[in-house]
């Protein structure tokens, strides 16, 4: 599979296009929808949260609630866009541009956007590298969340720590509602309340806070991904899709930072055989699912760290880049902090790569295809 997207921030729409989805997966609004929604949840967030409520069109590869193996078009329109429309006309003339930005933010792709494209306006370069953009992966991600539902995946998300304040290790399969229905999105009550308050704190002093955040799979069957090529490796690919999300700034699997100060013996994970009705099994994950760039059998865990904001209402020293005079950095509107909802996107983009590396490997035209050889191969995982 592969997709690609495009829009601005404040342009009329974002738009993504899909490609080498399976037919007959039942698919519609409500599988795209609630995610884009969950995107936009989360303490913290900002006004343009409030503005736009996100919500999917599904304009092409689709008919009568199941796709038929052509491309796949969503659209999400920017709500925002009519108070933009003169600014982002795509037509001559509007020179000197109105809310033209030459004051480069620190932390942003201002400055260097600017000088690779050479635009000394550097709306130019915000109004795509906006995370803005994320609404457009978490609508294809979805889809894939959808396609792993039906080959019998799992995934959820939780925050770790936000703003250096951690919350109680207690993830649990069996009480993913109690991650759903917190607004920080984790189950320790204790630890939210003070993050909140934290929270409310850096907003007063025009500051951000950053975080890290869990993202955990579960059904996946033995060998997605390879030993074989350095680009086929999951945990490569996985790391560089977290990576290419805004903000994102470090990725581990399992526990792998932790790892690194202690001994093999403490970090590895003894295999045992329960007989063909069990499989092969492991007391422990340590290894987070993966080994040799291949899926294991076990649950796949996957933490990222997330940087503050780079947007600040008390704004750090800069230049402009015009009169190459120092100034204050400008202040676009932003949040205090997106951890919660991080985790959400985080979830979707890994999602994608999961789905990809199961057609990879099974193939087929049709979900029924696909279906049938995967559940052929967990039978041969527990033979074998």
């Amino acid at each position: 599979m592969r997709f690609l997207t495009a829009g601005e921030s404040h342009g009329p729409q974002l738009t993504a296009i899909i490609e080498g989805l399976p037919s007959q997966l039942p698919l519609g609004k409500a599988d795209i929808d609630p995610w884009l929604k969950k995107r936009q949840g989360g303490y913290g967030r900002g006004r343009r949260m409030v503005i736009e409520t996100d919500e999917a069109q599904i304009a092409s590869g689709v008919r009568s609630g199941r796709t038929t193996g052509a491309p796949v078009t969503l659209i999400i329109p920017n709500k925002d866009h009519r108070n933009w429309t003169e600014i982002m006309s795509p037509e001559e003339g509007g020179e000197p541009r109105k809310k033209a930005l030459t004051d480069a933010r620190p932390g942003h792709a201002d400055l260097a956007g600017g000088i690779k494209y050479r635009h000394k306006d550097l709306r130019d370069v915000l109004e795509r590298a906006s995370a803005r953009e994320t609404a457009a992966r978490v609508a294809v991600g979805s889809v894939a969340l959808k396609l792993l539902s039906e080959l019998g995946v799992e995934g959820a998300n939780h925050v770790v720590s936000l703003g250096g304040i951690e919350a109680a290790d207690g993830f649990d399969w069996n009480n993913l509602e109690a991650i759903e229905d917190s607004d920080l999105r984790t189950p320790d009550q204790d630890a939210a309340a003070r993050m909140r308050e934290r929270i409310d704190a850096a907003k007063v002093a025009g500051d951000t806070l950053g975080g890290i955040l869990e993202v955990r799979f579960r059904g996946l069957p033995v060998g997605l991904g390879s030993f074989a090529h350095y680009d086929r490796k999951l945990d490569g690919r996985i790391a560089q899709v977290c990576l290419s999300l805004q903000a994102m700034k470090g990725v581990e699997i399992g526990r792998a930072f932790e790892q690194a100060r202690i001994p093999g013996s403490a970090v590895h994970d003894a295999i045992s055989y329960a007989g063909e009705a069990g499989g092969y099994e492991r007391g422990t994950n340590r290894a987070g699912g993966l080994e040799a760039g291949m899926t294991n059998g076990e649950e796949l865990i996957v933490r990222v760290a997330m940087k503050p904001i780079a947007t600040l209402m008390t704004p750090l020293p800069t230049v402009n880049v015009v009169t190459h005079e120092a100034s204050d950095a400008a202040r676009e509107r932003s949040d205090t902090t997106a951890v919660p909802a991080a985790g959400v996107i985080l979830q979707t983009i890994i999602g994608w790569v999961l789905a990809d590396a199961m057609l990879e490997k099974f193939g087929g035209d049709t979900l029924p295809e696909l279906q049938e050889r995967v559940a052929a191969s967990r039978a041969y995982e527990k033979a074998y």
